[in-house]
């Protein structure tokens, strides 16, 4: 009811925290791992987990609102690899899933894949995001 009113900044919150979901469920199990993950997300951006809940069940339906610039594209995509790898099973559909956001988040498609693989690789060797994003901004370019 009060969508309305909402800022730019929160609606792309729950469009993000909703893409999280998306992913949770794509291999037809959400694993613990992968809820934590979101709702630490969402609560570290002020949301309750409450409301982070709702957002995965998709009680509460709220309208897509893509980043706009480079860093918030690299961040959303960032987490969602992150999700991929919170059940230390990486699905070949989740692994589709980051690259077809990856794409629709504004990447160039040549790039997507090596993006997604890239975080992958970087979190797997215990990199940090601002690393991984300083490395990943070479070909991005």
């Amino acid at each position: 009811m009060f969508g309305f009113f909402e800022s730019e900044e929160t609606k792309k919150l729950k469009s993000h925290i909703a893409n999280l979901g998306a992913l949770a469920k794509i291999d037809g199990h959400v694993d613990p791992a992968e809820i934590n993950f979101i709702i630490s997300i969402g609560t570290k951006n002020g949301m309750k987990a409450s409301e982070v809940r709702n957002l995965i069940s998709g009680s509460d339906k709220s309208e897509a609102q893509l980043p706009t610039n480079d860093s918030e594209r690299f961040d959303q995509i960032y987490d969602l690899v992150e999700m991929m790898l919170a059940d230390g099973i990486v699905d070949e559909s989740e692994m589709e899933f980051c690259i077809n956001m990856a794409a629709r988040l504004g990447f160039k498609k040549a790039v997507v894949g090596v993006l997604v693989r890239k975080i992958s690789t970087g979190v797997k060797d215990g990199l940090t995001r601002e690393r991984i994003k300083q490395e990943a901004q070479s070909f991005l370019n």
